[in-house]
């Protein structure tokens, strides 16, 4: 353009401004688009809502025994039939719904406010530090988390806050070992380097830099996890050793039914099946979130 004028054409259009790159709304709109996880978050939260709405939805009581009517089968009074007790188990899942969920959430947030941590400066400082978190960490991979949160149960007892312990501290390594291995791509690079130039403090560095970016992968697992912790709560509970009768969860009322698989089927069935979409909504969502935050799936 030669002596202030425009080329032909030109003159009087003004520039397009050039789209910025929103990573956040990004995420969202490749969220929205993942069938998986649209599927499992729908799923999940119909689940949690009818969980919340218990009392208004089912007007038995959970635990008040109704000897008149033991083993009733599927009615229009009873929609999933009666125990041996003659307890609504419609009312119990819902109720038994609230402590399963409870578990898996207070579960994983026990294992990743311990587990996030170690990693972070396992992975960050490195040698004797790492040798040491790591050494314990492989102690307790060692166990099979199973195993790991039954002798943690036999010491401490059976209870709904000893069980959200043992769960959660069996799930501790997997924490430790995801986030160590995030920080390891990423103290040696360019902004990380650039921090310790300028002078910025360790902590700093970790928490402000280091953390953020690695929050994909940890969200994943602990999506992942929520459902692993409602297993092994309710395999706990199953064994007499979680949450015990005749408070309703998935896992007693499991253990309840196994008696009565052939004469009345539906007393296990229905908290079985409970388990099942729970743990199906739950690993929907996080394949649909490791799908969308996993920067590999993107090309």
């Amino acid at each position: 353009m030669r002596d202030g004028l425009a080329p032909p054409g030109l003159a009087g259009v003004a520039p397009r401004p050039v789209a910025q790159y929103r990573p956040r709304g990004d995420t969202i709109r490749r969220l929205a688009r993942s069938r998986s996880a649209l599927a499992g978050g729908l799923l999940f939260a119909l689940i949690a809502l009818i969980v919340l709405l218990a009392p208004a939805l089912s007007p038995y009581s959970p635990i008040k025994a109704n000897q008149r009517m033991p083993l009733e089968p599927p009615s229009a009074a009873h929609l999933m039939g009666t125990d041996r007790f003659g307890r609504d188990i419609f009312t119990r899942v819902l109720w038994g719904g609230r402590l399963s969920l409870s578990v898996g959430a207070v579960a994983v947030g026990i294992a990743a406010f311990f587990g996030v941590p170690f990693g972070l400066i396992a992975g960050y400082y490195g040698r004797r530090v790492d040798a040491v978190i790591m050494r314990a960490v492989d102690l307790l991979l060692a166990f099979p988390s199973i195993l790991l949160a039954l002798a943690i149960i036999a010491t401490l007892g059976s209870s709904l806050v000893n069980l959200m312990i043992a769960v959660g501290v069996a799930g501790i390594p997997d924490y430790v070992r995801i986030t160590r291995g995030a920080v390891l791509t990423l103290r040696e690079r360019e902004f990380v380097l650039s921090a310790r130039v300028v002078g910025c403090r360790d902590d700093a560095i970790i928490f402000r830099h280091i953390l953020p970016n690695i929050l994909a992968p940890v969200t994943v697992l602990a999506t992942l996890g929520v459902a692993s912790a409602i297993i092994t709560g309710s395999a706990l509970s199953f064994l007499g050793l979680g949450i015990r009768p005749p408070a309703p969860e998935w896992g007693n009322m499991l253990a309840d039914g196994r008696e009565f698989l052939e004469a009345a089927w539906w007393v296990a069935f229905f908290p079985g099946l409970a388990i099942m979409l729970a743990v199906l909504s739950i690993n929907l969502l996080g394949d649909g979130l490791r799908d969308v935050l996993d920067p590999r799936l993107r090309l």
